[in-house]
């Protein structure tokens, strides 16, 4: 998994919530999750900075098994 190094975190007021997108310069990976606007900003930018990082670690190609045959 590429360590994301630049990261954008970007919080919205919605009504009665926050959403809260968080984007990987180096990769273009974004998430988004919705927060109650009486948490800190730090909680909020660190649970988008874990789920970032969690996505991320999701699309990484499986590495091979050693079994079957290479083309």
């Amino acid at each position: 998994m590429p360590v994301p190094r630049n990261i954008i975190v970007e919080f919205v007021p919605v009504g009665n919530v926050v959403k809260v997108c968080a984007i990987c310069e180096d990769t273009g990976f974004e998430v988004s999750l919705v927060g109650d606007p009486r948490a800190s900003k730090a909680e909020l930018q660190a649970l988008a900075v874990r789920k970032l990082k969690y996505v991320m670690s999701k699309n990484d190609p499986p590495a091979p098994s050693g079994r079957g045959i290479k083309v």
